[in-house]
């Protein structure tokens, strides 16, 4: 199968007859970073495939008038912020109905998670995470995980670079202070 720039899905995506083909190649040279991050964000894997069908689904509706102002793994990712927030912001409603914070939920399900496979060191890695402020989860799991720069990160999340570099030394900090404790 060849291998497409992002222009180029986009273009085949604009052909009536390749609409579907361009759509499936862009699901699947995206799918698994989208997902392991909606996955970071949201913990759960049966939630997480919800926002990420979600985030197909919008992708698919929206593609066509795709501006071109950025690029499109940027426009992509900046969707995925966008579902997996609203996911979260759904369930800390939930949450209140049923007197647990939000945090403690994601905890939870972090730790009755049958898909989680990893040491202990990476569950409190993970629940540190989790106990941060959603802005800096973002920007922490952005930089440590996916590697993105802080233009990047700006382009996405509208940010300067000035803010994710402070979100994320903050972040950091609280990090290690939860892991490193106990």
């Amino acid at each position: 199968m060849p291998e497409y720039t992002d222009i180029e899905l986009v273009e085949l995506f604009r052909n009536a007859d390749k609409k579907h083909y361009a759509f499936n190649l862009l699901v699947r040279k995206y799918q698994e970073k989208v997902y392991y991050f909606v996955r970071r964000m949201v913990v759960d894997h049966d939630d997480s495939d919800d926002v990420v069908q979600n985030i197909f689904i919008k992708v698919w509706n929206n593609l066509d008038s795709f501006r071109e102002d950025s690029k499109l793994f940027t426009w992509l990712y900046r969707i995925a912020v966008n579902e997996s927030l609203s996911f979260l912001k759904s369930k800390q409603l939930r949450s209140y109905l049923s007197l647990s914070s939000p945090e403690a939920m994601l905890v939870k399900s972090l730790h009755d998670d049958p898909y989680f496979d990893g040491e202990e060191i990476q569950k409190r890695l993970k629940e540190a995470i989790i106990r941060l402020p959603k802005k800096q989860q973002l920007v922490f799991n952005m930089r440590y995980y996916d590697e993105l720069s802080y233009d990047e990160m700006s382009e996405i999340l509208g940010t300067s670079v000035g803010a994710l570099k402070a979100s994320y030394h903050f972040a950091v900090k609280k990090v290690e202070d939860f892991v490193t404790s106990n």
